[in-house]
């Protein structure tokens, strides 16, 4: 990181561009400053040394074209990866590679034995890479070798991972669903291990070779991060006794530490060198039994809250997400801890309070392989999604924004008490001590004209002291219960927040709202930074606001700490055939459906979205588009018109919004198409933008497990169906793309 010292001026970054006919061209396309001449001059220089230390790092200069370098890709129902012409991809690594030398090759067909913590995880997601100096430490600067953080989200699909799919022992020669009634009987302990072990993040070395990059297996870094690895709690010291208190369990009756991270999503990198892997859908592996004694009504309004007691009865488990680990054995806590209705005398006694200890930013220091993990309480604890940083400047607090994966949730901010000192940076574990347990936690409302509110929460504002419908004890129990904040404070209730990503060249932050349904959005219940209720008649014709939107805003001066800011709406998903939707004026080579993952390039300052899609893909597999962004306000009002069957009665309405600038293909274009039933998610580049990294996740997620005796009649057989492993079930795995010319992505 360069000294702020050393920069060079935001004025003559200015004249230089302006000088320049191709430059003036940037400035006025967005992929420049942009509208940094409203920045306040102390915040000046960080945001030109962010532009120019991210081109020289990548030998690519920071006049890029105005418009992308490649032949848009178009819809694909096909099993593979689809890519421009002249660019290729090859596969990193997959489900259940080996880390070791001595764990198997992956077999493909469920019949691996071990625990799973010296293989590569499933449903890739959130990752991040992470370069080492000769002397094996944190390097901001590029080398020939580094560390993959990949995060694994789910076991959604983890009938692919048993040799006839997913069963208990009271239902040997049935066939078992996610969903299934687990009064039959227990779940096989072989099976259970396995997918709990398949959760949290894998950590591999890389090294370049001439074609780029390849992990290396043996290497001293490698490692698992699971469901079953020791981590401790951090928060402010005031609070901290508070936290232990809440998180106390028979694992530690002191409530100090924990066990694991699971259904990790999104992520965030610090400006000090290590990850934030984000628990994003945990609730959904807890159960409550028929049998057990009730909890405490506040206990229950708090898992409610969150999603883990709506269906507590055995008699209702059809309609429940719990995968039966619990059911394995009640004389073995790792199993036990997920029936949160085992009750003892006290909390320390039991797994009660085992549900708290989950939904948080996990951060790990991928460089000290015996380090301890911390779960940061004082971000908040939610369904995250992603924890992005904004631009560092010396001796201002850092912020960092998050977005609470469900319908109806909201946006957050976290700011540090304490101002950034690049001389951190390296600073592992104790620096993220130093950054991320003292702080302030807000949540976004979204004003109708355009500017918005952070709004703090904290036991002192008589909102939160006073709300009825969860009483709050302190601090702790606030951030614990972040969610219940957020609506005491009034937070403006998004469709579904996502990816967040920040915009390296001018601070905007975005955030993908992936989709809400017709029973929360309507042309009643819509808001202008949600303004969209509709029905969509094509394909799925799902209804409400089904295919998305992506909003963005600006702190209040660009400052970290700046409890206002500006807002637009970037971007709209639509199909492009259907004019009452298609508010962004999207086309064959460009339309996409429910956004999610959000990532800035930056050596090119293409702004990449990946789908998540239920609505369109009756005509195209999940994609990845590029696009060249623009700046906050450089469109304008638009008046939405929402018309909408509501209960059988058509209900009609306007609402009032902002929205960005058109971008049209030259702009804004489809790169890739994913294999049959994947969803895109996870990005990062090589420094010098050159190779791409991207996650494909749970292809064939939908293919059902046809019983014992049959073979799986597969959606998708891909990457077996490429070549790499074992033909056959589909895996997840991280691919590298590249251009066959070797330049740049994207340009």
């Amino acid at each position: 990181m360069k000294k702020m010292t050393s920069n060079e001026s935001f004025q003559s970054v200015v004249q230089r561009a302006l000088a320049s006919p191709s430059r003036r061209t940037v400035l006025r396309g967005g992929l420049g400053l942009g509208l940094l001449g409203f920045v306040p001059e102390t915040l000046q220089s960080a945001f030109a040394t962010s532009v120019t230390s991210s081109a020289s790092s990548a030998g690519v200069m920071t006049n890029a074209e105005s418009q992308l370098g490649f032949k848009a890709v178009g819809k694909s129902l096909l099993d593979d990866v689809q890519l421009p012409p002249g660019y290729r991809y090859t596969i990193l690594h997959a489900t259940g590679d080996p880390l070791k030398s001595g764990v198997s090759a992956y077999s493909n067909e469920g019949a691996e034995v071990d625990d799973w913590t010296g293989r590569v995880g499933d449903h890739h997601d959130g990752m991040e890479i992470f370069y080492l100096d000769a002397k094996g430490r944190y390097s901001d600067v590029p080398t020939d070798r580094a560390v993959l953080c990949v995060n694994h989200e789910s076991s959604a699909d983890a009938h692919f991972l048993h040799p006839r799919g997913q069963t208990s022992s009271g239902m040997q020669g049935k066939k078992f669903t996610q969903f299934g009634d687990w009064d039959l009987g227990h779940r096989p302990e072989t099976e259970v291990v396995k997918e709990m072990n398949l959760h949290g993040v894998s950590v591999v070395e890389l090294v370049q070779d001439g074609r780029g990059w390849k992990y290396l297996v043996d290497a001293p870094l490698n490692r698992r991060i699971t469901p079953e690895t020791p981590m401790l709690f951090g928060g402010s010291a005031d609070q901290l006794p508070h936290i232990n208190t809440l998180m106390k369990t028979a694992f530690d009756p002191s409530g100090r530490s924990s066990r694991g991270t699971l259904n990790n999503c999104g992520h965030g990198k610090t400006p000090w060198g290590t990850y934030l892997t984000c628990e994003e859908n945990w609730a959904k592996y807890f159960q409550i039994s028929a049998n057990s004694s009730p909890l405490g009504p506040k206990q229950v309004a708090g898992l409610k809250r969150y999603g883990v007691a709506s269906q507590p009865l055995n008699k209702e488990l059809k309609k429940a997400f719990s995968q039966g680990w619990h059911t394995v054995s009640a004389q073995d806590n790792r199993f036990a801890r997920w029936n949160l209705a085992w009750l003892e005398s006290e909390p320390e006694g039991d797994f009660r309070q085992e549900a708290n200890t989950f939904g948080f930013n996990v951060e790990i220091d991928p460089l000290e392989p015996t380090s301890v993990a911390v779960k940061r309480v004082s971000m908040g604890r939610f369904a995250h999604e992603a924890a992005v940083c904004g631009t560092p400047v010396a001796g201002e607090p850092l912020a960092f924004y998050m977005g609470c994966d469900s319908v109806n949730e909201y946006i957050y901010k976290y700011v540090s008490e304490a101002k950034w000192d690049p001389s951190d940076v390296g600073g592992g574990i104790r620096a993220g001590d130093k950054y991320l347990n003292e702080g302030r936690l807000y949540a976004a409302r979204f004003n109708a004209d355009g500017t918005g509110d952070w709004l703090e929460l904290n036991i002192q504002d008589p909102k939160i002291r006073g709300f009825e419908a969860f009483r709050f004890a302190n601090q702790a129990d606030v951030l614990v219960h972040a969610r219940f904040a957020a609506d005491a404070v009034g937070a403006t209730r998004m469709d579904r927040p996502e990816w967040g990503a920040v915009n390296p060249r001018n601070g905007d932050v975005y955030f993908a709202l992936t989709n809400n349904s017709a029973a929360n959005r309507t042309p009643a219940k819509v808001n202008a930074s949600n303004p969209r209720a509709y029905n969509d008649t094509d394909g799925k014709k799902r209804s409400g606001n089904p295919h998305g939107h992506i909003v963005r805003f600006r702190d209040q001066g660009l400052r970290s700490g700046a409890q206002t800011f500006n807002w637009d709406i970037f971007l709209f998903g639509a199909e492009e055939d259907d004019p009452r939707s298609n508010l962004s004026g999207l086309t064959a080579a460009n339309s996409f459906s429910s956004p999610d993952g959000l990532w800035f390039s930056r050596a090119t300052g293409i702004c990449w979205i990946q789908t998540d899609d239920g609505a369109m893909t009756d005509e195209t597999n999940c994609m990845m588009l590029a696009a060249i962004p623009g700046a906050l306000g450089d469109g304008g009002k638009m008046t939405v018109s929402n018309v909408m069957q509501v209960g059988g009665e058509i209900q009609e309405g306007v609402q009032e919004t902002f929205v960005g600038a058109a971008l049209g293909e030259a702009r804004l274009r489809r790169f890739l198409v994913a294999p049959k039933g994947a969803e895109v998610t996870g990005v990062t580049e090589s420094a010098d933008g050159k190779i791409l990294f991207v996650n494909i996740q749970h292809p064939g997620e939908k293919t059902p497990a046809l019983g014992t005796s049959e073979r799986y009649a597969l959606e998708s057989a891909w990457p077996g169906n490429q070549g790499y492993g074992q033909p056959g079930r589909p895996r997840s795995a991280t691919i590298m793309i590249q251009r066959e010319d070797g330049g740049v992505i994207g340009l």
